[in-house]
């Protein structure tokens, strides 16, 4: 048979649907009918990886077994194209970075790839490059996921940067500021020091790093006197280059070694700071030498510890992650001797942290401060997750939601969604129970949603960030550091009496947590919204229950109490072939294209449709290959099928009536499979009784009465091959189309039928004879095998043993086993033995054989 053009038949359904408007929205349709999809936005930055076709498939085969069950079907498709990704992916493919000081240049043009030296160029500007990059990859985005058969409604696209996402977001913001739910601090904050921007716990992972653990000596105070007395204690610290922030030490009150120091004075060496010593059970007595610094900050305990003081903080680390300069000697950079205090920090101002921390080690090793050699230590260490440099806590003004008061009612908004795999609630339970500070949402970057807010700025020239300036509903979106607010003039823009506009812009989950609201036309046409909110299915990937899922039911609860979505469907990782996470650094990853090329659209869905919810899976050819050779079954069974000529009838057969009724118990327990969320099961159950039940056994045992033009054989066939065509559609949409259609004059997209149900074979029954015949089949194929003959090499005779009750259900059917075996004879024998045996006399090889 001539090679198949899978690429052509594709393309070729592609514009089809897409014409034909097979995946289209109807708005006239109710809350009711629909199922509505909250489509994770991927991020646009240069290209999408094997993972995402899994985890859209996955997606699509819902949406497909939805929209053949009768539901009308919003699908949108949005695409993540603010943040850090995109300006980091901006900055390589122009070479340029943002200098937000700069004017705009109009009519800038910048050449993809350019080389040379770096350029800087306004924000204006800048952005404007990104709306470029962005604009391209969305194509190719796109063309991907058209290629893999997403039966999205490409008409309901939006982008996070778009208008209507800055308007959602940016009227959602104020909100929150009406209702007091988020609030602007000067407070310690994660910040990462190579991207110089503010970060969320959400984005926070723990990478392991080798490092070393420091001891040093600390002094004790006498007791009422401002002098040393010869009491000492060691701390053992990875961080010596914080020394001059430590405001505090601490240990357990329980830890004997140090309980005779609670309350009493530390004297820092080389800074010479007193400090107290307090008691706190949260201080580890197997850490270290059970006595800890506290410094300001070297992590989130730091910061708590630091509140509780209520003291001054010491800022040593600045946001380029180099050391700032101290006034030693003023009220909150107290110490006995300010002067080598000030000699010694002076070493370190401007420093890398890297070089301070060696500076430090060396002027304690001068001063006899330092203990015995340093002991070396691997230990996590928290990274941003896009960033390279180490996080540090600096103080910084910020937007953050509260949500450490919220933990239960968070809980609670989770348990109302069904998660599937469930265990993945846990997942997200663990997480809200773990959260140890509030959302910051606001990130010190250029390409995102503007955060909506000015502020007035006093007669003296200073800004009073407790006098906000809003913009009214009907002027968003608007950007503060380019637009003026209502009754000020552009010319007092930073000047004594004027304002200044807020410089950050939301953290990008800050806006992805809407996405259910962008996509429902929320406020404004409450209708729509009312018809597509909450949302039925939110499909993502495990890793990012942290964020975007909690940052959405955050949002939606922060809103109005509501739930964003009834179900939450989490996908696994793919993997490598040798189970491995793909990394472009290993170079291990599969482009999309490659399985989509050699295998065709259909087979890679296969695999992908053979892997479950929640469950890593691996790229596996021999899985591409399993897949193409179904579409070629499925391609071919239609031809055999098709090529019988005359009407169909009623089943009258015992086999006719059982392969409908083995096909009735296999949509059932589909349908199980569906409603339970295990697209991988139902697949196997259609698989099963295709390859089984449909190709393996009754299109050779049908084959003669077939050609016969029996109506029972062929209306049986014909309505095999129709329902398990349906069957198959979410799975394989372009063959199950390409069949379904090819004895059509005009097309009309299987898509549109109606899902299988048991009753369209109501009244079919299987008394067993199917299985029998399939017994006796079996084991004369593996005689004929064992014989090293084919399957068609002539049979004389035929000798059957079996229970009578077994034979009664053999006898009328036995036309079609003999024939199917081409048994010339054949004998049937009743035995007490419960088992079916059979013997076979080959016959003489047929000429030419």
């Amino acid at each position: 048979m001539a090679e198949f053009d899978l690429s052509e038949m594709e393309e070729r359904w592609r514009r089809f649907w897409d014409e034909e408007g097979v995946y289209r929205y109807d708005p006239s349709r109710g809350r009711n009918e629909t199922f509505v999809v909250d489509t994770p936005p991927p991020t646009v930055s240069g290209s999408l990886h094997i993972g995402h076709v899994c985890s859209f498939t996955h997606t699509d085969l819902m949406v497909r077994y939805r929209r053949m069950r009768g539901d009308n079907i919003f699908y949108p498709m949005g695409w993540d194209d603010n943040g850090l990704p995109t300006e980091r992916r901006v900055q390589n493919v122009f070479n340029v970075r943002c200098d937000p000081s700069l004017p705009y240049e109009a009519g800038l043009e910048v050449a993809f790839g350019r080389e040379g030296e770096i350029i800087a160029v306004s924000r204006r500007n800048f952005i404007e490059l990104c709306d470029q990059v962005v604009s391209e990859d969305e194509k190719k985005f796109k063309d991907l996921f058209r290629r893999v058969g997403l039966s999205v409604d490409w008409e309901q696209t939006y982008a996070t940067i778009d208008e209507r996402s800055r308007y959602v977001s940016q009227l959602s913001f104020l909100h929150l500021l009406e209702k007091k739910e988020v609030e602007l601090r000067n407070a310690p904050t994660m910040w990462d020091v190579g991207f110089q921007s503010a970060v969320a716990q959400a984005e926070v992972e723990d990478r392991d790093r080798d490092g070393l653990f420091y001891r040093i000596r600390f002094g004790v105070e006498e007791d009422g006197k401002d002098l040393r007395s010869d009491e000492s204690f060691v701390i053992a610290t990875t961080r010596p280059e914080l020394l001059p922030a430590c405001i505090a030490v601490t240990a357990h009150p329980q830890d004997e070694r140090y309980r005779h120091l609670i309350g009493r004075t530390a004297c820092t060496p080389l800074f010479h700071a007193p400090v107290p010593i307090i008691a706190d059970e949260g201080a580890d007595p197997t850490k270290g030498t059970g006595i800890l610094m506290i410094c300001t900050f070297g992590d989130q305990a730091d910061v708590e510890w630091w509140r509780e003081l209520n003291v001054p903080a010491r800022e040593v680390i600045s946001r380029d992650g180099r050391i700032l300069p101290a006034p030693w000697g003023d009220a909150q950079w107290q110490s006995q001797d300010p002067e080598d205090a000030a000699r010694n920090h002076d070493e370190i101002v401007g420093l890398t942290i890297a070089q301070a921390q060696r500076a430090v080690v060396r002027m304690l090793e001068s001063t006899g401060d330092l203990e015995g050699e340093p002991e070396r230590v691997r230990r996590p260490v928290k990274f941003f997750e896009k960033g390279e440099r180490p996080l540090e806590f600096v103080v910084s003004r910020q937007w953050f939601v509260p949500v450490m008061d919220k933990k239960d009612k968070l809980l609670e908004q989770g348990r109302r969604i069904e998660w599937h795999p469930e265990l993945f609630r846990k997942r997200y339970e663990d997480w809200v129970e773990g959260l140890n500070q509030d959302w910051c949402i606001s990130r010190q970057r250029y390409f995102g949603v503007p955060i909506p807010v000015w502020y007035a700025i006093d007669e003296t020239g200073a800004v009073n960030y407790d006098r906000l300036i809003v913009p009214e509903k009907a002027d968003l979106p608007v950007d503060p550091s380019a637009e003026t607010p209502s009754g000020y003039t552009p010319e007092q823009r930073g000047r004594p009496g004027g304002f200044t506009g807020d410089p950050d812009i939301f953290d990008t989950w800050a806006t992805s947590a809407l996405t259910p609201l962008i996509a429902s036309g929320w406020p404004d046409d409450l209708a729509r919204h009312e018809a597509l909110y909450p949302n039925d299915l939110r499909p993502q990937a495990h890793d990012i229950i942290r964020t975007w899922a909690f940052v959405t039911i955050t949002r939606s609860f922060l809103e109005d109490g509501s739930i964003p979505w009834k179900h939450a469907a989490i996908s696994g990782f793919v993997l490598d072939p040798h189970r491995k996470k793909m990394s472009k650094s290993k170079g291990n990853v599969t482009l999309p294209t490659e399985p989509l090329d050699q295998f065709g659209a259909d087979a890679t869905r296969y695999w992908a449709a053979s892997s479950r919810l929640g469950v890593d899976t691996a790229v596996d050819n021999n899985v591409f290959k399993e897949g193409k050779r179904l579409v070629t079954k499925i391609r071919n069974a239609a031809r055999l099928v098709r090529g019988y000529e005359g009407d169909g009838g009623e089943a009258t057969h015992p086999l006719d009536n059982a392969l409908r009724a083995r096909l009735a118990v296999a949509i059932a327990a589909a349908d199980a499979e569906w409603e339970s969320w295990d697209h991988a099961g139902a697949l196997d159950v259609i698989e099963t009784w295709f390859w089984s039940d449909f190709c393996d056994n009754y299109l050779e045992l049908s084959k003669n009465r077939a050609y016969a033009g029996d109506p029972s054989a062929l209306g049986t066939l014909r309505t095999g091959l129709d329902i398990v065509l349906r069957l198959f559609a979410p799975f394989l949409p372009f063959i199950t189309d390409e069949v379904w259609n090819t004895p059509r004059e005009a097309p009309s997209s299987i898509h549109n039928q109606p899902w299988p149900r048991p009753p369209e074979l109501l009244g079919a029954q299987d008394n067993g004879s199917f299985d029998a015949a399939v017994e006796v089949l079996t084991q004369v194929r593996r005689a004929k095998s064992q014989a090293k003959v084919s399957i068609r090499f002539p049979v004389d005779r035929l000798e059957i043993e079996a229970q009578q009750e077994t034979l009664e259900l053999l006898e009328p059917v036995m036309d079609d086993v003999s024939s199917t075996l081409a048994a010339e004879s054949f004998e049937l024998r009743a035995t007490s033995d419960g088992s079916v045996t059979t013997q076979i006399t080959l016959g003489r090889a047929p000429s030419g054989k």
